[in-house]
């Protein structure tokens, strides 16, 4: 018994002392690979690795460009959502930017296809165009090929999958990538890229396919089904159709224009459906859309997208329109020229739809197509949605002069708008019908109200006359 004890205790110890050697022995195998492990894995950090972890460099070639005077390539790496891409690349790699000068995409850039690279649904087209001007590598102006080399087209695959671009040296020294000329070379240069400045914008091949298949006339042109209505030209009612002919592809519309206008000032819908049926090949809404937007962003005509919005429904009629297979031109006048109008003449049920309705052509004009008109027959006369009135044009002072005496409007700012079925010409005066426009000018200048202050918006204007007229407040003053 006396020994139980004893070796209890003994086993105890011995125990404790295992547990402890265990300990000792375990911390210098242990502590080793820490700093083991740190010593080997610093030469894989690449310089700029703040970048990867999410911090820019305020010396790194992305904020280098953002801050450069190649605002419009700025601008579009910040439309394409690419700024979280791009740093991720400047943490992995060195970096050639091909930056397009500001001229070449402001100016040289096709309007059309500015249109499309910005729509939202074409996302994936701009982020493939932006992606295309760089490369994961650093290629300075001594590194490009020379005409005497063996190769004097050198490859480097870009950060948009599956394109290349091709660098090259002309004979006369001119540096070129992709036959696009190398203007400012080594522009820009920051430890961890490079920027050179080119003459224009490089655009991939499967971004020029998706561009030329959304602008296929197959797709847009407005068809005509079979059984269209017809319509008597003496009664204007609808006729039961003769046998279906086989109608060409883009044919225009079976009803006159004015036939599917609505009967009143847009109250009322069309009395029969244009050539595009319920299907509407054509997107007027996003067209008419695409147009006011332009003319706000155009500046100066405020007052006309504040009419066609807000004070009317005129919007989407035109809208309406043009889905149908219709083509229209408008003559927009100015800010300037539509201060001159007073309540009086916009407070009359109907009276801003009958004064736009007259400044609205059913067919398609540019600035080129009217004045070549007028330099050959003196005078032409247009129709107007407003029937029977038409609208005179004429060449004066090397541009075209719409209405007649004081009443008219020169051709101020051409084509804002050309989308090949919209046209919208800015003109500096209000035109009114030959009747209308002697009376305006033999009325008294006393009732005329001059719009003088700030600008609200014509609607605004007339609530404010209407309950002045009730309730003698100043209060919209």
């Amino acid at each position: 018994m006396g020994g139980t004890p004893i070796y209890g205790v003994s086993s105890l110890l011995s125990f404790f002392l295992l547990l402890l050697i265990t300990s000792t022995v375990a911390l210098p195998t242990t502590s080793p690979p820490k700093p083991h492990h740190r010593h080997h894995s610093q030469p894989s950090i690449p310089p700029n690795s703040t970048a990867a972890a999410g911090q820019i460099n305020s010396n790194s070639v992305l904020v280098a460009l953002l801050d450069s005077h190649y605002t419009e390539l700025a601008e579009l790496v910040e439309k394409a959502l690419l700024l979280h891409t791009l740093e991720q690349a400047v943490g992995n790699h060195n970096l050639t930017i091909f930056a397009p000068r500001n001229e070449a995409l402001e100016r040289r850039l096709d309007p059309e296809f500015k249109r499309f690279l910005l729509e939202p649904r074409n996302l994936h087209s701009l982020q493939t165009l932006i992606m295309a001007h760089i490369l994961p590598s650093r290629v300075g102006s001594p590194d490009w090929p020379q005409p005497t080399d063996p190769s004097p087209r050198h490859r480097h695959r870009t950060l948009s999958s599956h394109h290349h671009l091709h660098l090259s040296t002309k004979p006369t020294g001119q540096k070129t990538v992709d036959s696009a000329e190398i203007v400012r070379p080594d522009d820009v240069t920051r430890p961890d890229g490079v920027i050179h400045g080119i003459e224009r914008l490089l655009v991939p091949q499967s971004v020029q396919e998706d561009f030329n298949r959304r602008r296929n006339l197959r797709s847009i042109s407005a068809v005509i089904p079979e059984g269209a209505p017809e319509v008597d030209p003496r009664t204007h009612r609808l006729k039961k159709p003769a046998a279906a002919a086989a109608v060409p592809v883009g044919a225009p519309p079976v009803l006159p224009i004015y036939d599917a206008l609505a009967p009143g000032p847009s109250l009322a819908p069309a009395p029969a459906p244009g050539p595009g049926g319920p299907h509407h090949h054509f997107d007027g809404h996003s067209q008419v859309k695409d147009f006011i937007h332009t003319l706000l962003h155009y500046g100066g005509y405020n007052e006309m997208a504040d009419i066609l919005v807000n004070l009317t429904s005129l919007a989407t009629e035109m809208g309406r329109l043009v889905s149908e297979g219709y083509v229209l031109t408008v003559l927009a006048p100015n800010d300037e020229a539509m201060a001159k109008l007073t309540t009086d003449q916009l407070s009359e049920p109907g009276a801003p739809e009958q004064i736009i309705y007259y400044h609205i052509i059913p067919e398609y004009q540019t600035e080129e197509s009217m004045y070549n008109a007028v330099r050959r027959f003196g005078k032409v006369k247009y129709d107007t949605l407003r029937l029977p009135h038409k609208v005179t044009a004429q060449e004066a002072d090397g541009s075209v002069k719409f209405g007649a005496g004081d009443v008219s409007g020169y051709l101020f700012d051409p084509d804002i708008y050309t989308d090949g079925r919209i046209s919208v010409q800015g003109i500096d005066g209000i035109l009114f019908p030959e009747t209308e426009a002697a009376e305006t000018l033999r009325k008294p200048a006393s009732p005329v109200k001059v719009v003088t202050k700030a600008r609200r918006g014509k609607l605004m204007e007339v609530a404010c006359r209407v309950i002045g007229s009730y309730f003698a407040a100043s209060s919209c003053q």
